[in-house]
């Protein structure tokens, strides 16, 4: 588990790049429509930072070559990008968010903030 921020320091609309740790590459946290998301911070189709993308609802596209991917599956919408990318799941307790690295979240089911919730 990997602390991200509090929720509060997270405005909607915005996202987060994470360092993860050697093992596991850098995550992307967004917050759009009420919810939180995490997938990998790098876009599968070339090297890009995801996080530093334009988010679009429950998108990102990408800044490099503008591959738009569902922030829920991960999966893109669109050329030049075929693969998905991994969404991790996302935690938050007592205020503070947390992302599960390899931890595959269900599609369709962000984390919604409330106080002192957990939701995986």
């Amino acid at each position: 588990m990997i602390p991200v921020c509090r929720i509060e320091d997270l405005p909607e609309g915005e996202s987060v790049r994470v360092e993860a740790g050697d093992a596991t590459a850098a995550i992307a946290v967004f917050h759009t429509g009420g919810a939180f998301y995490a997938i990998d911070d790098t876009c599968s189709h070339q090297d890009a930072s995801l996080s530093d993308g334009w988010l679009e609802g429950a998108y990102v596209e990408c800044p490099l070559h503008a591959a738009l991917f569902d922030l829920r599956s991960g999966r893109p919408t669109c050329l030049p990008a075929r693969r998905p990318v991994t969404t991790h799941a996302v935690t938050v307790v007592d205020g503070m968010l947390y992302v599960h690295p390899s931890v595959t979240a269900v599609p369709g089911d962000p984390v919604r903030t409330a106080p002192e919730e957990a939701v995986a």
